[in-house]
């Protein structure tokens, strides 16, 4: 009996020590090195091509990116479940997409569904959806003091190749812990998988200090990939790990696909006007030129690019410069540093069709410096040219402008973002790339924006939907507050107002509010549009304040800090008493070239302020000032529109619709300088602290008067405030641009 247990013991031992070799450690045995080595996916100089019952046809990339994050949770809690997978692969389908993208590693739920999605797809006779793949590069590893060929980076970077690999075909297990996604993954989805672009949008001065550290490495000759003798360092490691990657793929499995190095304008392999160069400091490039692939490699490589309209549009700058020569002819500087890091990069006016104004110009005869990067890209490169990434906002905050084509960085309605979206589409595809994928599926409650991320708590975000920050609002589905739906709709129809949220009631109008993790509601009875302005302080925070405001010659019983003046259809907005402008306080420097912490507005200054929102455009390269200031917009000014999404005449962007009786409104927590209103944590005085600290309110004090210059203080009553925590409510919508995307689509399929 012993001996029998003592044998069990060993068998049992022998088999988890197999499979912790096998499906942790990734060890195998290769029992065949004489098979034959297979692929479905090919490229020549332009077209990615599929394998169809056994001809190579053309195969247009038409994706869209997927994100990992949903309300209420970060990206890292890989926390999306395999029925929320399978109800969006049906989606991102009948949109008339054929592939979906995925930055990293994540967890074996995506990885089930995809395959019990395409399964079920293929046993029906339909065609199931195609994944790229991607390998991530952690933020922290490269914005840091390492370089490129730091093991946290290129080894990293290998192994989480490898690890792929496994995952894909179905033989890996992974633990909690690892920083990606996590689970058993045994279902082998390889089959849908056409390609891999690996790595991210490379930080620029990672790459330089790569290249700057380690002149001598600048060669790499694998099985698969070799370098020219005109790569850089960071181009030789990148050869490095797509070499290795194809290696183990090749060696355990016999299989190769699609290949690309993930790029994007910052690090593009060209050279521009050295003004250019210098103001958006321009220190790398990044050249998939300078690695070509052995005849070893069987299925093909493709330029990766990430393409807004919006930024860094160089091009446009290059078209109107400060001095044009004379008409019809371009500025074509370049940079003058022969010995400098920017010599491995390609003028661009040795791509550009004969350097003329033409060139700027799409097929309807339009400026659109958008279709005119696109086409030097295609034009440079001896591989076909896949844009990964493009797309614009619906949030309501917006970050960069495109002068050209009004494809902006937010503030765009749903439907002028599906206009947007087909716009980039057709220009993608008219300047002879070989596909694309939309950013992005989902919207992500997580992300942050450069220029509102020093207004929010960043420790919180995924608990609340912030519509001033763009970066959260470039999904074709949308989340919007409330299980089913949300607590109010700005549509002129007050039903969903009851007594209860009645907060003030005086003898010019009732006041009612509500809010959920979106926005503040106001519903005002008793106002007459056509003949009234409607004027609503609000008292926030108990540091500062003022109970006059001399902008409307109005007085109010407490300290107020902001004012919602509702003028008519056009001339509406949100005020800001001075010293709590969060613009003043964090980015006069660059609107006014001054210290904010000097001549400090006083605590009780009766000035209030239009609510601005910094804009990031190079104004001095089309100015020749350049002492100018930044550009800001008005963010505070306030939209007239339905903003209930089941309307015929639904505007995204609507902040307030007439009632029979008055007026409903909506605001968004951070123009009320809310940086975490979850747990009602507002902006504290920024001049007691040098910048944006926060403290925390359970209550905010209202009023409403009717006219300017009224001789009695406007009566104000408390709303109370109770936060939501890390409970959040949310229902799916899709979004107008979804739809508009989608009839589209199927007109181009016929």
């Amino acid at each position: 009996m012993k001996k029998f247990i003592a044998a069990a013991c060993a068998v049992v031992l022998i088999f988890f020590a197999f499979y912790y070799a096998h499906y942790h450690m990734g060890l195998y045995v290769d029992f065949d090195p004489d098979a034959p080595v297979t692929t479905f996916m090919k490229t020549d100089e332009d077209t990615i091509y599929m394998e169809r019952d056994g001809v190579y046809e053309p195969f247009e990339i038409r994706g869209v990116n997927m994100g990992v994050g949903i309300p209420g949770e970060w990206a890292t809690d890989y926390a999306i479940d395999e029925e929320t997978y399978l109800r969006w692969f049906d989606y991102i389908q009948e949109l008339g997409a054929n592939t979906i993208r995925v930055y990293t590693l994540l967890q074996d739920d995506f990885y089930n569904a995809f395959y019990a999605y395409n399964t079920a797809r293929e046993e029906a006779g339909e065609e199931p959806l195609w994944l790229i793949h991607g390998v991530w590069v952690n933020d922290y590893v490269q914005f840091s003091h390492r370089d490129a060929y730091d093991d946290d980076f290129l080894q990293t970077l290998l192994e989480d190749s490898r690890t792929l690999v496994d995952v894909l075909h179905g033989k890996k297990s992974l633990s909690l812990g690892r920083g990606l996604g996590s689970g058993s993954y045994r279902k082998d989805v390889s089959s849908w998988v056409i390609g891999y672009i690996l790595g991210v949008e490379w930080e620029d001065v990672t790459v330089a200090y790569t290249n700057e550290k380690y002149p001598g490495r600048n060669s790499y000759q694998g099985t698969y990939m070799v370098t020219t003798e005109d790569a850089t360092p960071f181009e030789a490691m990148l050869a490095q790990v797509g070499d290795r990657i194809i290696e183990y793929e090749t060696s355990r499995y016999r299989q190769q696909r699609l290949v690309a190095f993930s790029n994007w304008p910052t690090t593009d392999p060209f050279l521009y006007p050295v003004e250019i160069t210098n103001f958006f400091m321009k220190c790398a490039q990044v050249d998939v030129e300078h690695i070509k692939t052995t005849d070893a490699f069987l299925s093909g490589y493709f330029a990766s690019y990430h393409v807004y309209p919006y930024y860094p549009d160089y091009l446009n700058y290059v078209l109107n410069p400060v001095e044009i020569i004379s008409e019809g002819e371009l500025w074509t500087g370049v940079n003058e540093s022969s010995d400098s890091i920017l010599s491995h990069g390609v003028p661009i006016e040795e791509v550009l069709t004969g350097n003329q104004a033409a060139d700027y110009y799409d097929q309807d005869g339009k400026v659109n410096t958008y279709y005119a990067y696109l086409k030097l890209l295609n034009e440079y490169h001896t591989i076909p040219v896949v844009i990964s990434e493009y797309g614009v906002s619906t949030g309501r905050g917006m970050a960069q402008r495109d002068y050209n084509t009004n494809r902006n960085q937010g503030h765009m309605t749903e439907q002028e973002q599906g206009y947007a979206v087909i716009d980039c589409y057709e220009d993608i595809m008219a300047a002879g790339s070989a596909g694309s994928c939309v950013f992005t599926w989902q919207d992500e409650w997580f992300k942050r924006t450069w220029n509102t991320m020093a207004n929010v708590d960043l420790d919180n975000t995924p608990y609340w939907s912030d519509y001033q920050t763009n970066e959260q609002y470039f999904g074709l589905l949308t989340f919007d507050p409330g299980e089913e739906e949300s607590v109010c709709y700005v549509d002129g129809d007050p039903s969903e107002w009851t007594q209860e949220d009645v907060v003030l009631e005086t003898d010019q109008g009732t006041l009612s509010m509500k809010y959920d993790e979106k926005f503040l509601y106001f519903y005002v009875q008793g106002f007459d549009p056509e003949g009234e302005t409607l004027y609503i302080p609000i008292d926030t925070t108990p540091k500062t304040g003022s109970t006059y405001c001399e902008n409307y010659d109005l007085t109010f019983e407490r300290p107020c800090d902001f004012v919602i003046a509702i003028d008519g259809t056009e001339n509406s907005r949100v005020v800001v008493q001075e010293r709590y402008e969060v613009l003043r306080a964090m980015f006069l420097r660059e609107t006014e070239d001054r210290d904010p912490y000097l001549d400090v507005p006083d605590a009780d200054t009766p000035v209030f302020k239009n609510i601005d929102l910094m804009l990031q455009t190079a104004t001095p390269l089309l100015t020749g000032n350049w002492e100018a200031s930044a550009e800001t917009y008005e963010t505070g000014l306030l939209r007239y529109g339905n903003a209930n999404p089941e309307a015929d005449d639904f505007d995204s962007l609507a902040d307030y619709m007439f009632t029979q009786d008055g007026v409903e409104i909506r605001i968004p927590w951070q123009l009320l300088n809310f940086a975490n209103p979850s747990e009602m944590m507002i902006h504290d005085d920024y001049y007691e602290h040098y910048g944006i600290e926060y403290i925390q309110i359970d209550e905010m004090w209202m009023g409403l008067t009717l006219g300017e210059g009224n001789e009695y203080r406007v009566p104000m009553a408390s709303f109370a405030l109770e936060g939501w925590g890390k409970t959040v409510s949310y229902h799916e919508r899709l979004k107008e641009s979804y739809y508009i995307l989608q009839d589209y689509w199927a007109q181009l399929d016929g």
